[in-house]
């Protein structure tokens, strides 16, 4: 079976929602406005394209990546692993054509039938209602959580508010930085 990773740049309150400056959000680019840059916290992000063998987007997040992530040398090793949308509506031709292979998948059984597959780790970037989604479901292994010393208040937030039994983590790693920032990576105990 192959480990389903979600990763996040997250605020202490648990806004995920235009942390790289996308346009139209209220606190859009929180991840660099307010908090001094510190190479050494983002290690885990060029770890994850190297051990990532797939990439799963919800549909949002595919089309606010898919024109620029393409051309950036930051995410190279994305560009040659499979990608996957998960989306009732993305239709084929909707498709960038210069971001390798790329499935729509419709349904969260065929992401479970996915992570049944050969293969190593799938990472989920972005997608904030996929990702709720997915956890509601139980299909989230791990979380790779960067998080930020902010409280931003309003925005889409990584953990739905679903009445659901308690889902208990273990703290598999971890770092804080000079910047206030925190790496937290959790494995999901079954």
């Amino acid at each position: 079976m192959r480990t389903l990773i979600s990763t996040a740049f997250i605020s202490l309150d648990g806004v995920v929602e235009a942390p790289g400056g996308e346009p139209g959000y209220r606190n859009s680019g929180w991840t660099f406005k307010d908090v001094d840059f510190l190479p050494e916290a983002f290690e885990i992000k060029g770890r994850e394209q190297r051990e990532a063998t797939a990439l799963l987007l919800g549909r949002v997040s595919y089309e606010a990546f898919s024109p620029v992530w393409p051309d950036m040398a930051d995410f190279a090793d994305y560009k040659v692993m499979p990608k996957y949308v998960v989306s009732t509506t993305l239709t084929e031709d909707a498709l960038v054509p210069n971001w390798g292979e790329t499935t729509i998948l419709r349904s969260l059984d065929e992401v479970a039938a996915l992570k049944e597959t050969e293969g190593g780790p799938i990472i989920v970037h972005g997608s904030a209602a996929l990702n709720q989604s997915l956890s509601d479901a139980g299909l989230i292994d791990r979380y790779h959580l960067i998080v930020f010393p902010l409280l931003l208040g309003a925005g889409k937030r990584l953990f739905s508010a679903t009445d659901k039994d308690t889902q208990k983590l273990r703290l598999v790693e971890h770092e804080a930085y000079a910047n206030g920032l925190q790496k937290n990576v959790f494995d999901v105990v079954r």
